[in-house]
């Protein structure tokens, strides 16, 4: 398997100059040309020059007068045109949402009615946030005054950034609410998971015969985070990821052993075992009994079935 090239996440001290709130233009320092994550919320804003973001799963537009909401731990990528012009606000959870108790990879899960703050986030894999030249002249306007008030840190300084920061997530939920309550209602954030998994589970199915498939390189290849993907599989299966990689493996054996006539030699390499005999005992630990005996006695019970 071709190697996959590390995916780093950014602490708040490496990508920003102040811990709870940082906004920055792209001459404070070059953009991310990679796919990454971060520890803390970030706000792309498009001032001039079309361009697409990667986010998830999802590859969306991301044209002048757009906005993106970036939740942590959200693998995504950004192309900055080089005459293009962005700004970038990042900011910790307890920044934005001080009271909400919430481990952030939980935050997709927190109900509207407990943090509307946090709908643009949650569901911007599902909608594109672009205003028109009277929407984005608002926005404009409160991104001079958080970059005026950054600048001059004063008592005070953070309750008024804090409301600045409030004041243009609640202008995009007011102007996209039909949007966003359609999506909360369709439960849309259920689905990108049923989606997440869908690419997970297609990978493993295609490298199944790798024995060195990982869970960095099932991760990558859908778009999500290491931690994130174990997150998501305790959640919806209630399984790690070598658990469920075993569960498969175990079950692909079954069907070559109780269907055809390979050498379990065969068998062990389609199922992703290194050696013959890793895979028997492996297979023992599952099922009780080695791989050859499971043949006969699945060969015994269906020589006893009439045929149809």
């Amino acid at each position: 398997m071709a190697n996959v090239p590390r995916i780093h996440t950014y602490g708040m001290q490496q990508r920003s100059d102040r811990m709870d709130f940082y906004i920055r233009d792209k001459s404070a320092r070059p953009a991310l040309t990679s796919p990454h994550r971060h520890e803390y919320f970030q706000i792309q804003i498009n001032l001039g020059g079309d361009t697409v973001q990667h986010i998830g799963g999802a590859i969306r537009p991301f044209p002048r007068n757009t906005l993106a909401f970036i939740l942590p731990h959200r693998l995504h990528v950004i192309a900055h045109p080089e005459d293009g012009s962005f700004v970038l606000i990042n900011f910790s959870q307890e920044f934005v949402l001080p009271r909400l108790q919430c481990d952030p990879m939980d935050l997709e899960d927190v109900s509207l009615a407990e943090a509307p703050e946090l709908a643009p986030f949650r569901f911007q894999e599902h909608l594109d946030f672009t205003l028109d030249d009277a929407e984005f002249a608002e926005v404009s306007m409160l991104l001079t005054q958080m970059r005026a008030a950054d600048q001059a840190r004063h008592l005070g300084s953070g309750s008024i950034l804090r409301g600045y920061l409030l004041q243009l997530i609640g202008t995009v939920c007011n102007r996209f609410e039909p949007q966003l309550l359609a999506l909360s209602a369709n439960k849309a954030e259920r689905r990108g998971r049923r989606d997440a998994m869908g690419r997970v589970m297609g990978y493993i199915r295609e490298h199944i015969a790798d024995p060195g498939l990982t869970l960095t390189d099932a991760a990558a290849a859908a778009f999500l985070s290491p931690n994130y993907l174990t997150h998501l599989l305790r959640k919806e299966t209630g399984s790690t990821f070598s658990e469920l990689v075993v569960e498969r493996r175990m079950r692909l054996a079954r069907t070559h052993l109780m269907n055809g006539n390979k050498p379990l030699s065969h068998i062990a390499q389609v199922c992703g075992f290194a050696d013959e005999a890793y895979f028997s005992r492996r297979f023992s630990k599952a099922h009780g009994v080695p791989p050859g005996q499971f043949r006969r006695q699945s060969r015994a019970v269906n020589s006893l079935i009439p045929p149809l």
